[in-house]
């Protein structure tokens, strides 16, 4: 994974879990997926990233990742997606917040039927 890669990774995960301000599971979360990643300087820039505008913080990620995203083949977007979609999961639940702004990053990235697929199974 390049550095742009774990950026835009980190910031993905993140935003996600910042939806409703981030709880001590999603830093844990997160954490180990920096730890994992060897990407504690790209967490402290998503964190400085969502911390300069919470409230457009989602809008301002979408123009972040949308470029970065598109250069990667799908399989790697779809992979990135279901993973925050299963860090959600191991937190034990997936809000509707949450899920419709996957798929709405999902359609952007155009594969939306591929995480509904993935979802669903």
């Amino acid at each position: 994974m390049t550095s742009e890669e774990k950026r835009a990774f980190i910031l993905l995960k993140s935003i996600i879990f910042n939806f409703h301000g981030i709880d001590e599971d999603e830093q844990e979360i997160l954490d180990e997926t920096a730890e994992e990643l060897d990407a504690s300087e790209e967490l402290a820039w998503a964190h400085n990233f969502i911390a300069e505008d919470y409230y457009d913080a989602f809008e301002r990620a979408q123009e972040f990742l949308d470029p970065i995203m598109l250069k990667l083949d799908k399989d790697k977007r779809l992979d990135y997606l279901s993973k925050v979609w299963t860090a959600n999961n191991q937190k034990g639940y997936i809000s509707e917040m949450e899920a419709t702004a996957m798929i709405k990053l999902a359609q952007d990235w155009q594969i939306e039927n591929e995480l509904i697929e993935m979802i669903k199974s």
